[in-house]
């Protein structure tokens, strides 16, 4: 069990539970209102007071989101080696609200962005910011990608943290936790994606991103009134040093031969202090079992410990290690999915601002262009219980498995509905841009291009696809990353599938570049034209489409060849597996 700070003298913390939960749902409310009121617009806001283009905004976006999930790892490393998850999350909470704030303070002084563009008699000429103030605005983006780093991998465990994992109103109160988390994170959604996102494109980027500055001042007062109650779990060290020692003298001894009888004839010591549950040994990755063959030179302690864990490890050791070398090709794999994830928080917004956006035929209110991916959360939001309710109940009638499908089953259906998502997300496009040329327009033009005639609601198949491959794909990952890594470096497993998700984003970004530049014809537009009446974006969402296919290929052989995780049963693991919901929750 990791050390409680609570006084000098050793005894059971003092769980407050559900008087804790006000502070601790507060805070992750007005954090989620805050942090996705803000990134949820941003690529309008780049287009339009920054005057980018749809490239380097795209990118830029990318980027941001790819480097606040790839320092989910950093966070997670000095949440767990040096500072706690309190300590954690007090800092990344005060510079996510820094950042927003300087993010408000570039709508609200013209200094600090570009002058409106003015109108030519035959042009928009639209001039574009200065290096100081893209400085300003990236300073802002560095203080919000600090906060994402240290909140993400740490706000749901530390509210885990605050119930008694022993006794049954400890192990209520953190399933009821965990249900109003992933409330507030649709809540905060679906009010970013309507009201926020309204009030930033309608009304005035000041008041749209100053209310999520105010959000986030909230959720930092909050999280600090309730100090005095916490359950603060101090760091007990890097799980990291025993897999870099595990692989480093499977490195020293790989010119060792193995013993016939392995499993009876290596280093097998059990650790009576640790939380992990007892691998049974495995034939694979034979190369690492070097790690625990005892020479003469290996010492071992009284109690039957190694002397030097850099000398010999044991059997565990070498087994957890492999846990997390066999799930890197599933991780490879989900990696190249995130690019559909990706792909649909942004192409669709610049579709939609060339589409017919109103709510009604022949109203006047125009739904917000960023306001459209909320029917992938609306999606995900109703989908997640007809799937636990309903159809995991008829899947174990055909299956015969108390989970309906497995894991990888489920990632496997979800990349396949991927793939779906972005033909028809193709076929929509062509539809989108067939009648913005061979049909009347509404007459208004955007400042890409003229706005197609083509209901905005058209665009509603792809993002529900989108959200029911998700569900499938995503959370599928989440419990398998949670349920196959070593207890002890569960803190990491959230970490693991952001930072899945930051190269996704880097990849994308890359991909863009490559196909804008590689697509472009003399002074023709490319499949990524400004104005997408003049490019082939769905074009470019078959090839992604095509990618898909190939990856689910790769995703069937690794599921195929993927052998789950092996653990010996007894009532110690058992005891241990349930203490393990304190301390390690993704």
């Amino acid at each position: 069990m990791e050390n409680i700070e609570i006084s000098s003298i050793k005894k059971e913390p003092k769980y407050r539970g559900v008087k804790a939960m006000p502070f601790v749902i507060g805070n992750e409310t007005f954090e989620k209102l805050g942090t996705i009121g803000t990134s949820s617009n941003l690529l309008v806001y780049l287009t339009t007071v920054f005057h980018m283009n749809s490239i380097t905004a795209t990118n830029v976006v990318n980027i941001f989101n790819g480097t606040c999930n790839f320092g989910t790892l950093a966070g997670a490393f000095l949440c767990d080696t040096y500072l706690g998850r309190y300590k954690t999350l007090g800092i990344a909470s005060v510079s996510s609200f820094l950042g927003m704030l300087m993010l408000t303070l570039t709508a609200a002084f013209t200094g600090l962005h570009p002058p409106e563009c003015t109108t030519q008699p035959a042009s928009l000429k639209c001039v574009g910011a200065s290096p100081w103030q893209l400085a300003f605005l990236f300073a802002a983006f560095l203080l919000l990608v600090i906060g994402a780093s240290g909140i993400r991998p740490c706000n749901l465990a530390f509210g885990a943290d605050q119930f008694d994992p022993n006794t049954d109103s400890g192990r209520r109160g953190i399933n009821s936790f965990f249900n109003w988390y992933y409330f507030t994170f649709t809540f905060a959604m679906m009010l970013s994606l309507t009201v926020i996102v309204y009030v930033q494109s309608n009304m005035s980027w000041t008041i749209g991103l100053g209310i999520p500055a105010f959000m986030m001042f909230l959720s930092c007062f909050f999280f600090f009134v309730g100090t005095r109650i916490y359950v603060k779990v101090l760091p007990e060290g890097s799980p990291f040093t025993s897999l870099v020692q595990t692989l480093a003298v499977a490195f020293k001894k790989r010119q060792l031969e193995l013993p016939e009888q392995p499993w009876c004839s290596l280093f097998n010591h059990v650790d009576p202090g640790s939380m992990n549950s007892k691998l049974q040994y495995t034939d694979e990755l034979r190369f690492l079992n070097r790690a625990a063959v005892v020479t003469p030179d290996d010492g071992v302690n009284p109690d039957g410990s190694a002397a030097n864990p850099w000398k010999l490890r044991t059997v565990q050791q070498v087994e957890e290690v492999k846990c997390i070398i066999r799930v890197i090709p599933i991780w490879l794999s989900g990696m190249i999915y995130y690019i559909i994830l990706a792909l649909m928080q942004t192409y669709p917004v610049f579709q939609s601002l060339q589409s017919d956006r109103r709510l009604s035929s022949g109203g006047k209110f125009e739904i917000p262009a960023a306001s459209y991916n909320v029917f992938t959360m609306l999606t995900l939001t109703l989908w997640i219980p007809i799937y636990d309710r309903i159809i995991v109940r008829l899947l174990r009638r055909i299956t015969g498995k108390e989970e309906g499908i497995t894991m990888l089953q489920r990632v496997g259906f979800g990349i396949f509905l991927g793939v779906l998502t972005m033909v028809v997300s193709g076929l929509v496009e062509d539809h989108r841009r067939r009648v913005a040329v061979t049909r009347p327009t509404l007459g208004v033009v955007a400042q890409k291009g003229a706005v197609s005639s083509m209901s905005g609601y058209w665009l509603v198949p792809q993002l529900v696809l989108a959200g029911i491959s998700e569900a499938f794909a995503v959370i599928g990952e989440i419990e398998f990353f949670y349920k196959q890594f070593p207890e002890n470096m569960r803190s990491f497993a959230a970490a693991f599938l952001f930072s899945g998700f930051a190269i996704s984003s880097y990849v994308t970004s890359f991909l863009i570049s490559v196909v804008h530049k590689g697509t472009r014809v003399g002074g023709n537009g490319s499949w990524l034209a400004e104005d997408l009446n003049k490019g082939r974006l769905d074009y470019f969402y078959y090839m992604i489409a095509g990618i898909q296919v190939v990856n689910l290929g790769y995703f069937l052989i690794c599921a195929k060849w993927y052998k789950y995780k092996r653990v010996e049963s007894d009532d110690k693991d058992v005891a241990m597996e349930n203490i393990d919901h304190k301390k390690h929750v993704v």
